[in-house]
Parts: structure tokens; sequence; C-alpha cells
């Protein structure tokens, strides 16, 4: 029986718990800060319940097979408690996050042969600690290796849809590049449906084909007319929409993923030499609006 230990139980990561708990093949255990009794998600088509295994100190956990890490990004380093107790000399650690530096982030903590990169596609809210509303089926990306293979299996049996791609760069920067607009809306609170105008599509097409452009010379794949279809949808996106996560996260007075979302983007392209100052001058402005990001990481 694979044994699994899921670090970070926010809404991804409760999720993710809920559906793998239904499989009674995996032994599973949840890693938390704040202990709950129960999860509940509200999925499209039912109401999903498990009651795991919850720990709340790593003292008491013990070497698995698989570690799933679903925190933010900027949280790496709380994970080593953590990971310093789950890993033995087999562990493998999927590192389930937004963003195109999964191995980056956690080098320093795990031998990088046994990380996983997940790229996760998931919408879902937390209402309370456990208790999460998905609002649609969810889509995993993982590299088409042995372990990526079978990490994809473990979702057989559910409503997320995981798969392993031999062009695991091409899925990242595609995510990357579809969600990079959500710092529009983020920093004005508005959708940007609603106040489209000339002067805005400059700015929303100038931050996504920014990343296309450093998404390119990292060696994805980014085709012009998925730039074109992200566009739209920033063009049309209705009154009372979001920009996801990054958005709740404001609204919320949370730390902002901000340099792994349009951070990278800027960063990246100082490397190869690309001009990003679309994704400089929003990641600026918002970090200067007073909301909260990782100042030890600014640009």
């Amino acid at each position: 029986m694979p044994s699994l230990a899921i670090v970070g139980t926010g809404a991804i990561g409760g999720t993710v718990a809920a559906w793998l708990a239904q499989d009674p093949a995996l032994d599973l255990t949840l890693c938390a800060r704040t202990p709950f009794d129960s999860l509940e998600v509200t999925t499209p088509n039912r109401l999903l319940k498990a009651a795991p295994r919850l720990v709340t100190d790593p003292a008491d956990v013990e070497p698995v097979d698989w570690v799933l890490v679903a925190t933010k990004t900027y949280d790496a380093d709380s994970t080593k408690p953590w990971l310093d107790r789950l890993l033995g000399p087999q562990t493998r650690v999927a590192v389930i996050q937004n963003g195109v530096e999964h191995r980056a982030l956690f080098a320093h903590l795990v031998p990088a042969e046994r990380i996983l990169p997940v790229i996760i596609n998931l919408p879902v809210a937390r209402t309370a600690p456990g208790r999460m509303v998905q609002h649609r089926r969810g889509v995993v990306a993982v590299p088409d290796t042995a372990e990526g293979r079978t990490f994809a299996g473990f979702f057989a049996n559910t409503e997320i849809e995981a798969a392993a791609h031999r062009d695991f760069t091409t899925q990242a920067w595609l995510k990357l590049t579809g969600n990079a607009i959500a710092i529009v809306p983020t920093l004005t609170l508005r959708a940007t449906g609603p106040v489209w105008s000339p002067e805005l599509e400059r700015i929303v097409r100038g931050v996504v084909e920014e990343c296309a452009a450093v998404g390119r010379a990292e060696g994805a794949i980014i085709p012009q007319d998925f730039v074109e279809k992200t566009i739209e949808t920033s063009r049309t996106m209705p009154e009372g929409a979001t920009g996801g996560s990054l958005h709740a996260d404001r609204l919320a007075g949370n730390r902002l993923e901000l340099d792994a979302r349009n951070g990278v983007i800027v960063r990246l392209g100082r490397q190869h030499g690309i001009s990003t100052p679309m994704n400089e001058l929003l990641v600026t402005l918002l970090g200067a609006s007073g909301a909260p990001w990782i100042k030890g990481q600014a640009l």
C-alpha cells in the first residue's frame, strides 16, 4: 500500500487530499498547521467527504513513499521540518505549486532527483479549514517519467484528470502564460472585461506576449493562437470575475505569490536578454500598493 503525506492543506492540498482519500489502497496522512476534524469538498457532482489521519507536529510522522507539497511558493522553507521526518531513502516529493520553478525552490531541501514538479489547474476555493468548493474538474500535468506515471495513477478514480507529458516545460509555461494576466485584475480590483479599452488591451497583450517570449526562450512551445485566446479571455472577463488565487490572496490580506507568477517572467527574461517592461511595471505597482509580497525576492 503506497504511503502518501500531503504537506499543506489549503484549497489545493485539501481538495487533492479529499479525492485521494477515496482510494482505500492509499495510506494518506495530512500534515497541517491547524487541526480540523475532516475534509469536505463540494464538487459540481457530489459532496466529497473524507477523514484521513491529520498530524500537526512533524515529530509524529515517519518516512513515506511520497510527499505531496501543496504550500504556497513562498512557504518552501516552512516544509523543512516535515521533509526532514518524512523523507526516507526512496521517498519522492511531488511539488504541486504555481509557477515554473518547482525544482529550484526545493533544491536546497530535497535531492533534485527526488523532486517531481506538478502543474495543477483546479478551480477551488477554501471556505474554512477542511472545507472547499471545487467549481469544475481539475487537470494535473507531470513529466513523462516512471515517477510521473506512478503519480498520475493515483488520480485514476478521481475528478482530477492527471497525465504525464513528454514536454512538461511547455505545459508549465502554457499555464503561466494563461495565468499571467491575473495580475491586472488583482491590481485594479476590477474584472478586465467591463473596463476593456485599447489602452488596457495593450497592457494585457504586453503581459501575455512577454511571458510567451520568455517561455519560448526556456524551450516551451507556445502557439500564437494560445496567446490570442488568453487575451480574448481577458477581454470577455465578466463583471465580478477575479484574478483567481492571486486576487483572492490580496483581498484576504495574504502574502502574494507575485514573484512566482510574474516576477519570474522578469527574472528569466533578463537571463535571456528579453525585455519585459509590462510585467516589471505591474509587479512594481502591485508591490507598491501595499499588497503583501516577498520582499526578499524583490526585483
